[in-house]
């Protein structure tokens, strides 16, 4: 045998021993994960208030957590009803005076069946405080 020939044999053997023996990962686990900190920040917003449309739970969110952009809260919520974190509870449209036009579509979102929230007592204490107080 030759010298490279014999090189790549080792190589191949060396493979199989390790793949026969779950040291070689599955091609399954690979890529990124599907979770998200701000799609779970966002489960728990909506688990304490209910339903709400995208720009509302933007603004709710960078109250409370570290500030990320209106288009990322926009994917996470559309990756979210992908995933069945989320459902579209309704689609309204509003009236008004925009600088687009005078017609505004907003998403109303609310939790999904997967949606798993932990209850954060940061996000209830906040939404306590923002309801006006009966006397």
């Amino acid at each position: 045998m030759k010298p490279a020939a014999s090189c790549i044999c080792s190589i191949c053997i060396v493979f199989l021993l390790f793949k026969n023996h779950g040291v070689i990962f599955d091609m399954v686990s690979r890529g990124r994960p599907v979770k998200s900190e701000i799609r779970q920040n966002v489960i728990e917003i909506l688990n304490v208030i209910g339903s709400a449309y995208g720009y509302q739970i933007h603004k709710y969110y960078n109250e409370l957590f570290p500030s990320c952009t209106r288009e990322n809260i926009y994917y996470n919520l559309r990756k979210g009803v992908k995933l069945g974190e989320f459902e579209l509870a309704e689609v309204k449209l509003e009236k008004g005076a925009y600088s687009w036009g005078n017609v505004v579509e907003k998403k109303y979102y609310k939790l999904g069946t997967k949606a798993v929230p932990r209850n954060d007592a940061k996000v209830k204490d906040f939404f306590d405080k923002l309801k006006p107080r009966k006397s």
